[in-house]
C-alpha cells in the first residue's frame, strides 16, 4: 500500500471521527454488511477522486468490504481532513493521496497516482479524473469498465463529453439520483454552506442581505436556510423558470450587478464560470463577503480581484480581504473553494448516507452491467434509487402505504374515467 498524506500520527483522531459519522449512516452500513458477505466487487480496482472526509471514509470501507482494491485522492485541495486520511491508511488499509492545502501540482500528481493503478472503475467529484484520463492517460481507458460522478459540475462536463462523442466509457450520474440531489444538494448544501460561512466569519446572518447565485437544488436549500436564519435573501438566475420559482418562493430576484450594490454576503452555487465577475465587483459595496459552494472556484473571477487589488490581507485563516483602487474592500472566503468543506466539515452524515449508498450500489451495478453499456452518461437505475429511499425510511423507523391491486389497475388503465 502506498500513500501521500500529512501525518500518519493523526489517525487516532480520524478513526474516532469516522466511527462517529458511521452512526448516522445506517443505509451504507447495511450495504457494507451485505458486501462483506457477497464480495460483489472482488478483484475490482476503484480509483476514487472525492472529498476526503469522514463520510467518504465510510464509503471507502464499504467498497473494500465488497472486495475492491481502493485508492482515494482528493477532489478539492482544501476539503481534505488530514486525520481522516491518516486513519484510512493506518486503520483500514486504504491508499490515500490527499493533503489539506495541497498545491495544484500536488493535486494533479495525486490524481495521476490514482490513474496509474489501472482502475476498473473511477469515482469522481467534478470529473477531473475522467478528464485527465481522456486528455493525458488514454492508455488507462483499456482497463476501465465504467465510473460514477457525484456532482452537478461533473455531470455537466460529462454530458458535454458525451455530446461531443469524446466520452469513452459508461458513467452513472449519481448526482441526478432522487436520493442524492433532493437531499444532499438541498439539505446538505443548505446547512453546511451556512456552517462554513459562520465558522469563517462569525457574522450574524439575521438582517443581512444574502445573495444566492443559482436556484438549482443547492441554491434552493441555501436560500431556505439563510432565510431561516433571518437573512433577506436575493436570488440571481439566468433560467427564467427557476427565477420565477424563486420569486414565487418569496425571494427578491435581480441581476447580479444590481444585487452587488446591496449584498452583505454572496454565495455562488451554479457550476458555471465567472458568476461573480467584473461588472459585479465594480458595483459591490465595501465590506461585502463573497464565497462559493459550487465544486470549482472558477465561479468567482478571482484573477480579476488579484489584478485590481492594491492591497491583499489575510484577516484570519480562510478570510482574505482585497482593497481596490477606490478604497472599497471585498472579502473572499477560502480562495473561492467549497466554503462548506474548506471552512467547515461538509455535509452531515445523514444525507451523505444516501449519496454514498448510491455510489456503492452503482459500483456494484457497473460490475454487473458494464458489458451491456456503451460509452455515455447514464441515470441511476430506478430500483437502486427507490431501494435506497426505502432503506432510509426503514432505518428512520418510518412506514408508508402501499397501493392496493385495485389502485394499481386504475393507475395503469386508460378506460376508467369519471365514475
Amino acid at each position: 500500500m502506498q500513500y501521500d498524506i500529512k501525518d500518519i500520527d493523526l489517525a487516532d483522531a480520524g478513526r474516532a471521527r469516522i466511527e462517529w459519522a458511521d452512526r448516522d449512516m445506517p443505509v451504507l452500513a447495511r450495504i457494507r454488511a451485505r458486501f462483506e458477505r457477497e464480495k460483489p466487487l472482488a478483484g475490482i480496482r476503484i480509483s476514487a477522486c472525492l472529498h476526503v472526509t469522514t463520510e467518504t471514509a465510510n464509503l471507502m470501507r464499504t467498497l473494500k468490504s465488497g472486495g475492491a482494491d481502493v485508492l482515494l485522492c482528493a477532489s478539492n485541495p482544501l476539503s481534505t481532513q488530514d486525520d481522516t486520511a491518516a486513519s484510512l491508511v493506518r486503520d483500514y488499509g486504504i491508499s490515500v493521496y490527499a493533503i489539506k492545502g495541497e498545491d495544484t501540482e500536488t493535486y494533479y500528481r495525486h490524481i495521476d497516482a490514482a490513474i496509474a493503478t489501472g482502475p476498473h472503475i473511477t469515482m469522481d467529484d467534478g470529473a477531473d479524473t475522467v478528464g485527465r484520463i481522456h486528455e493525458l492517460h488514454p492508455e488507462a481507458l483499456e482497463g476501465i469498465i465504467g465510473g460514477t460522478e457525484e456532482t452537478t459540475t461533473g455531470v455537466i462536463r460529462l454530458a458535454a463529453m458525451a455530446a461531443d462523442g469524446a466520452l469513452k466509457y459508461p458513467i452513472v450520474a449519481v448526482n441526478d439520483a432522487k436520493t442524492k440531489h433532493f437531499f444532499d444538494n438541498r439539505y446538505g448544501t443548505g446547512q453546511s454552506t451556512l456552517d462554513g460561512i459562520v465558522r469563517a466569519t462569525n457574522r450574524l446572518l439575521a438582517g443581512r442581505n444574502f445573495v444566492v447565485s443559482g436556484y438549482g437544488w443547492c441554491g434552493r436549500g441555501l436560500a431556505n436556510r439563510a432565510r431561516g436564519m433571518g437573512s433577506n435573501v436575493i436570488v440571481c438566475e439566468v433560467d427564467a423558470s427557476k427565477a420565477l420559482e424563486a420569486f414565487m418562493d418569496g425571494y427578491r430576484v435581480m441581476p447580479a450587478a444590481r444585487a452587488a450594490r446591496v449584498a452583505d454576503i454572496w454565495t455562488t452555487v451554479t457550476g458555471d464560470l465567472n458568476v461573480i465577475d467584473e461588472a459585479a465587483f465594480k458595483e459591490m459595496k465595501s465590506g461585502a463577503i463573497i464565497c462559493n459552494s459550487g465544486h470549482f472556484n472558477a465561479e468567482i473571477n478571482i484573477p480579476w480581484l488579484r489584478e485590481h487589488a492594491v492591497k491583499t490581507e489575510e484577516l484570519k485563516p480562510m478570510v482574505e480581504e482585497f482593497t481596490l483602487e477606490d478604497g472599497r474592500t471585498i472579502i473572499l472566503l477560502c480562495d473561492g473553494r467549497l466554503v462548506n468543506l474548506s471552512c467547515a466539515e461538509g455535509h452531515p452524515a445523514e444525507v451523505m448516507d444516501m449519496s454514498f449508498a448510491n455510489q456503492a450500489l452503482c459500483a456494484e451495478y457497473m460490475v454487473a452491467h458494464a458489458a451491456d453499456l456503451k460509452p455515455g452518461c447514464y441515470p441511476v437505475p430506478e430500483d437502486i434509487d427507490d431501494g435506497i429511499a426505502r432503506l432510509k425510511l426503514h432505518a428512520l423507523g418510518v412506514e408508508i402505504d402501499t397501493l392496493t391491486p385495485e389502485q394499481e389497475r386504475y393507475l395503469n388503465s386508460w378506460n376508467m374515467g369519471t365514475v
